[in-house]
Order: structure tokens, then C-alpha cells, then sequence
């Protein structure tokens, strides 16, 4: 997958879903966070808060959702999702079970992510 902004520390991704669901990684190989470089780690920190600023904002959702298990890839990496009553997993994890079907209709995620690279641009 292509990355959708990347620097020496970190890259960020768009995961394929129903939501909006972005994944930071660490581009060095950090298998705990304790494994990542000071500037990598605030990096992750920063973007965890620009991106879930961003998302509040934007998509006005019932909840977000960041998580870092990492079992399967054990590579330092950080999930950002916004969450919605009416999305098929809530309340549920996205990895849980699903409970409904659904068919949301959010506002595009390209402006989403012109909107986002332009902060992460004036602030990173």
C-alpha cells in the first residue's frame, strides 16, 4: 500500500474499511515503543493527535478508536478510527463481531486527507 505521507520516522496509511481508519508506523524496525528513537516516538504522539483532531472535526463521529496491538505485525504501528453508532461493528472493536449491516455515507476521505496533509504539513 502506498503510504500517504511518510518521513524519515513514520509513514501513514489508509486502511481499506467503512470508516475511516488510518494506521501510523514507525519506520524503523521498533517492535515495542520502547524500541523507537525519542523523535520517532514524539512524531507518533504528535500524529496520533493531529489525526484524531482532524477526524473529530471532519467527520463528527460517535467515538475514536486508536489502537496498537501489533500481534501480527510486530512492528511498532498505531490504528486511528473514527467510530459511528450506526458503522457494522459498533459497538463492537472493527476486529470484533460484526452486528449489523451497513451502508454509511461520510463526507469524502480525499478532502479528509488534503485537509490532514495540510496540517500535518504545517505542523510536523
Amino acid at each position: 500500500m502506498n503510504p500517504l505521507y511518510e518521513n524519515k520516522h513514520i509513514r501513514i496509511e489508509v486502511e481499506v474499511s467503512e470508516i475511516p481508519w488510518l494506521k501510523i508506523f514507525a519506520q524503523e524496525p521498533c517492535k515495542e515503543m520502547t524500541d523507537c528513537p525519542t523523535e520517532t516516538k514524539q512524531q507518533i504522539w504528535q500524529l496520533l493527535n493531529v489525526i484524531e483532531t482532524e477526524m473529530l472535526s471532519y467527520y463528527k463521529p460517535e467515538k475514536i478508536n486508536i489502537a496498537s496491538f501489533a500481534n501480527y505485525v510486530p512492528q511498532v504501528h498505531w490504528h486511528i478510527m473514527a467510530r459511528f453508532k450506526e458503522d457494522s461493528y459498533f459497538p463492537e472493536p472493527m476486529w470484533g463481531v460484526k452486528q449489523r449491516e451497513s451502508q454509511l455515507e461520510l463526507p469524502s476521505i480525499d478532502s479528509f486527507i488534503k485537509k490532514l496533509l495540510l496540517r500535518i504539513d504545517n505542523e510536523v
